[in-house]
Order: structure tokens, then sequence, then C-alpha cells
């Protein structure tokens, strides 16, 4: 048996239940994990609330580390007591979990649990965002929606150590200090013309590349940062689903491209989870990272953990201890 965290009906945060649920052994193909930490991400929340539906009841959570206790038949590569996590796989708020061995990845020994599972959904995002969809180059003026959060914080750094200039945006002065710290070279506040800067720092051009995980509130201004034929990664919904857009304004506004990226689609094979985790490991045991667990609640407390993810007034990442 083991506790999970699960709902039956979509809603506000009262509809997560803790319940005792039947595990069992795993299955050809899978492994069991008895889970450490859970990470908490605004996937989570979608999800929660019926944006992204799921069949009901289900367990939430899409990132988790844990021990491996069970191996199923035609497991390969894996032994029990292996510290191994996963990013984007649901079912994650739970003690002992089953998941397909090719989802889960061996945590190095230099990551400890809690940074692992706070930064493995997020930092596989940022390593798509900024090594797959726009190659990060030495000279890019790049932009950075919410700065001072899980994903941005990571963002920043990798992006700064690949020689870019990094304009972060963020929603209060202490997250602007935490946002330079973490190598946003200018931070912009609510308030501040973000086109404007945008258009300052590039002499004029407009950048080639925002990242925006704000959605509804900030996704028409990203477009009018950038330059002719720079693209915008639309990946999140913080404020709300973003409006939409008509193609023929991206011509207009100078052939501009727009993504709307899911970590899944470029994870979704065993080699690409492998590359996308190990180039992630490799920046974080280099020492040029530094990651930011900042809450951390217990498991039963997960509808806590949501208000203050979808708050806006977190920094860093959020964990569930188990």
């Amino acid at each position: 048996m083991s506790r999970a965290v699960r709902i039956h009906a979509a809603g506000g945060p009262e509809v997560l239940t803790l319940d005792t649920v039947e595990v069992g052994d795993p299955g050809p193909g899978q492994i069991r994990m008895r889970q450490t930490v859970c990470g908490v991400n605004f996937i989570d929340i979608y999800q929660r609330t019926g944006l992204y539906p799921l069949p009901l009841p289900a367990t939430l959570g899409m990132e988790g580390v844990g021990v491996i206790d069970a191996i199923g038949e035609g497991v390969t590569g894996l032994s029990v007591g292996d510290r191994v996590g996963y990013p984007m796989v649901l079912g994650g708020y739970a003690e002992v979990r089953l998941i397909a061995a090719d989802r889960v990845v061996r945590i190095p020994d230099g990551i400890e649990d809690t940074t692992a599972a706070g930064i493995l959904l997020r930092g596989c995002t940022v390593q798509y965002l900024i090594r797959r969809i726009h190659p990060v180059q030495p000279g890019d003026v790049i932009i950075n929606h919410a700065a001072a959060g899980g994903v941005g914080l990571l963002l920043s750094q990798w992006a700064k150590h690949l020689g870019a200039t990094v304009i972060g945006t963020v929603s209060t002065p202490a997250k602007a200090e935490l946002a330079r710290a973490h190598g946003a070279d200018r931070v912009v506040l609510p308030g501040e013309d973000l086109v404007a800067v945008a258009k300052e720092m590039t002499g004029g051009q407009g950048v080639p590349v925002v990242y925006d995980s704000i959605g509804k509130d900030t996704l028409m201004t990203s477009l009018d940062c950038l330059r002719p034929r720079g693209i915008l990664v639309s990946f999140g919904n913080a404020s709300g689903a973003p409006p939409a857009i008509e193609p023929g304004l991206l011509g207009a506004k100078g052939s501009l491209f727009l993504t709307r990226p899911s970590l899944g689609h470029y994870i979704a094979t065993r080699a690409e989870l492998e590359a996308t985790a190990a180039d992630l490991f490799a920046f974080l045991v280099s020492g040029k990272a530094t990651v930011r667990v900042d809450q951390r609640f217990p498991l039963a407390d997960a509808a806590a953990a949501h208000e203050a993810l979808a708050s806006r007034k977190t920094t860093g990442s959020t964990v569930l201890m188990v």
C-alpha cells in the first residue's frame, strides 16, 4: 500500500485528497520505486483544474526521485537499490509507484534527491529550450520571462554560460535581486517598457528569442520584442492561456516564428531522454549552476504547495517531501 495525492474531480486545491492505494508488483518493462521527493510544477495545476484534462481519479505529479525496490520482467540496465528519477510521467505524488523502466534515469552521486526532484523536469525543459529549439549562441540577447522561478533561474545561468546576455522579467524587487544573482544582466519589473529595453540592448533590432512561460499577460509584448525572423517560445500559462494569434500577424511583425512546445515531445524516445538528462547533469555537476529549492512541503500538504505556486510568489523550485 502507498499514500498518494489524487484528484477525483477537476477544481481548486481543495480537490486534492490523500488516498491509500494498492501499488502491486512491477509488470514487464516496469520498475517499482520508493520515492523520497516529488517535484511540483505548473503542469500539475493545469491538470488539477482541468485545463489539461485527465482520466479520473488521477494521481498528480510529473516528477520524482527515489530508489528502485523491485524490477519487472525484461528490464535491463537497472538494479534494485539504484537511485533514479524521471520527468514528465504522471503519478508522481506518491510514496511508492510503478513506472516504465525506460522513463527513468540514474541520478549522479553528486546531486542529492531534493535537488534532483526540484530540477529534473525544469532542467530538461531548459535544455530543450536553449539547446534545441533556439540553440543559444555567444552574443545572443535573449528574454527570459519569470526569471526568478525554477525554470527561469536555471535558464539564465545556462544561457549566460553559453555566452548570452539575459533580459529577465520578474514581479517584485526581491525577485529582481534573485534573478540578477543567477545570471540576469538586465531585470525588468512591472511598469517598465520591456520592448524599449529589448530594442535598446540590441541596437534597435530586437531579440532573436523570447522564452515565455507567463502566457496571457505577456504574449503580445513578447512578439513586439523580437527581431525579424525571431522566435517566440510560449511554454507556459502562469497568467492564463495565451490569446489566439492570426498567422498574418506573425508575418506583419517580421516573419516571426511561434512555437508551443512540450517536454514530452523532446524526450519521446529513450535516447532523447538520456541525452537531455546527461546534458543537464553535466551542467549541474560542473559547478557553474546553482539550484534553489526554496519551498518544501510534506506530501500531505500538496494543496498548500499548489496555492503557493499559483500565487506566483514562490522562487526557485517547489517539492513535496515523501
